[in-house]
């Protein structure tokens, strides 16, 4: 019998109750990974979870704010206590607030930094610490965008907050290489999913403009950081795949 490549791992999986979240936490769990998937949305996260189960994976919800750090504290407690040990944290968890700069609120500012950056440099550095304790490496994975490559109208907060992420994958090697632990991240361009098809011309647009004819798919996306926080990848870290079909490599603006 082939052995499933996660067998045996434990992931925590945040923004998960839907969307690429979802999807990651799903491909892991049928690969084998035990996943503890949370949501600010407790009815959303709760039947994700219940999807996972009824599949034949195992998983647990967590519903609440990825950008709290009591709440991290306990992400990561409750899933060594239901799995006994921690071996990949995926930090997808994610808010996108639209304005124009020259008028963009310090509330807005304020909200997207905090879930994006600190929600994601805490998690990242409970579950390092973690892993450094179980003395077994690991993988941390941020969620990046195409936005930090390339000016998107009315995303300079958000495609900042991205960016940075990159650069705290890199800056994580030096710290988290001597235990084992790889950092990267994955940068989507446009993905379809239940929060974009809301949008009755997204998928028309960007396919217009994508030079591999269609926007992304969440299993598009979610191969990817499967990959990279897999045993295969286990001498990348501090990089990053951008998963768009090609549109940083032109371009071409939506508007």
């Amino acid at each position: 019998m082939t052995t499933k490549k996660f067998t045996g791992k434990t992931a925590i999986i945040t923004g998960a109750g839907q969307g690429i979240g979802f999807e990651i936490a799903r491909q892991m769990a049928a690969e084998g990974a035990a996943v503890l998937i949370n949501d600010i949305n407790e009815a959303l996260v709760k039947t994700a979870a219940g999807k996972i189960v009824a599949a034949g994976g195992q998983c647990c919800a967590l519903a609440g704010d990825a950008a709290d750090l009591v709440f991290i504290r306990q992400m990561v407690d409750t899933a060594v206590k239901q799995f006994g040990h921690l071996d990949i944290a995926i930090a997808n968890a994610g808010i996108t607030l639209f304005g124009d700069f020259l008028n963009y609120p310090v509330e807005s500012l304020q909200s997207v930094m905090r879930l994006n950056l600190q929600g994601s440099f805490f998690l990242a550095q409970r579950a390092a610490n973690q892993m450094i304790k179980q003395q077994s490496g690991g993988s941390i994975l941020f969620m990046s965008s195409v936005t930090g490559h390339q000016a998107h109208q009315d995303l300079a907060a958000y495609g900042m907050t991205k960016a940075a992420l990159e650069m705290l994958a890199k800056s994580l090697v030096v710290e988290l290489s001597p235990h084992q632990i790889t950092v990267n991240t994955v940068a989507p361009g446009a993905t379809l999913t239940e929060r974009t098809t809301e949008d009755a011309e997204y998928k028309n647009t960007w396919s217009r403009i994508t030079p591999m004819g269609r926007p992304a798919t969440v299993e598009d996306v979610a191969n990817s950081v499967l990959f990279l926080v897999s045993p295969a990848s286990g001498h990348i870290t501090g990089q990053n795949i951008i998963v768009d079909g090609g549109w940083t490599a032109v371009s071409t603006s939506p508007y």
